[in-house]
């Protein structure tokens, strides 16, 4: 190959190595197309040193991207604090729990003075139920009056004849007659039956006793009401006959003075009391 055709296979070299300088090619020339070693080497050389920062970049970048991730659902709470002291982390299956009004107590003073009333109440019904447990007949002073109504017929007055005074019969939401009488007068059964109620505490009557008799092939219930705490002489199912005792005078319930309040019903409707016994007792 003559030098000519030499030089034009190195300028054709050249023109497909876009990285040959001119340097290079009139190096080329003068050493018929021979390439210096060094001139390869070079670009390997770059090459290598391009690798190795990208390879760099890589490593530092990858960890911060990595903890940008969003955190896997499984994490735990320990692993969270772990990373992040701020962070708290709840279960999703966690549940709220509500709060009962019964959970508060009283704070404002309606609602302490409204508290210390009904606490005063208890305890004043509680000591009423302790004396009455343990009080009887021995309790009260009776004077000249029997233990037994007079009479012989199947209605007894309930109280002795002249320790009274007619206040008030039945009319309006008053069902009864009020009849008045100093505070431990003894109070009888109207007619035999069986005691349907008996406690200290019936609604309005008080300490209070309920009796259902049969009087006349009649059906009768009569009810005392107002008497004194403890005298009650008689138990809820307990069989009576007519004028026996059954408690004492007095003021407990809706009343304002000692009293004795009283009511019948016959086959289901109102009588009027005083004119009943005026019928019936004797």
């Amino acid at each position: 190959m003559g030098v000519q055709a030499q030089e034009d296979l190195v300028l054709a070299t050249d023109i497909e190595s876009p990285a040959k300088t001119t340097e290079d090619r009139a190096v080329a020339r003068r050493t018929g197309g021979r390439v210096d070693a060094r001139k390869v080497v070079k670009p390997l050389r770059s090459i290598a040193i391009f690798g190795a920062v990208g390879a760099l970049v890589a490593a530092v970048a990858l960890p911060a991207y990595a903890a940008s991730k969003p955190i896997d659902a499984s994490a735990t709470v320990q692993q969270m604090a772990a990373v992040d002291a701020q962070s708290l982390v709840v279960a999703s299956d966690a549940t709220a729990s509500s709060l009962g009004r019964g959970t508060f107590t009283a704070t404002t003073p309606d609602e302490i003075e409204k508290k210390k009333a009904e606490e005063a109440a208890a305890a004043r019904a509680a000591a009423a139920a302790s004396t009455a447990s343990t009080s009887g007949s021995g309790n009260y002073d009776i004077g000249n009056y029997s233990l037994v109504s007079p009479g012989s017929g199947e209605v007894r007055y309930p109280l002795p004849q002249g320790s009274y005074n007619v206040s008030r019969t039945v009319g309006g939401a008053h069902q009864g007659a009020d009849m008045l009488a100093p505070a431990g007068t003894p109070i009888y059964a109207a007619a035999a039956g069986v005691v349907r109620a008996s406690a200290e505490s019936i609604g309005g009557y008080g300490v209070a006793v309920m009796l259902d008799s049969v009087v006349g092939g009649q059906r009768v219930q009569t009810t005392y009401g107002h008497m004194t705490y403890g005298s009650r002489q008689v138990q809820a199912g307990e069989t009576v006959v007519a004028g026996q005792l059954i408690g004492f005078v007095g003021s407990t319930g809706r009343s304002t003075a000692n009293h004795l309040h009283f009511e019948v019903w016959v086959n289901g409707g109102l009588m009027e009391p005083i004119a009943w016994l005026g019928a019936n007792a004797g």
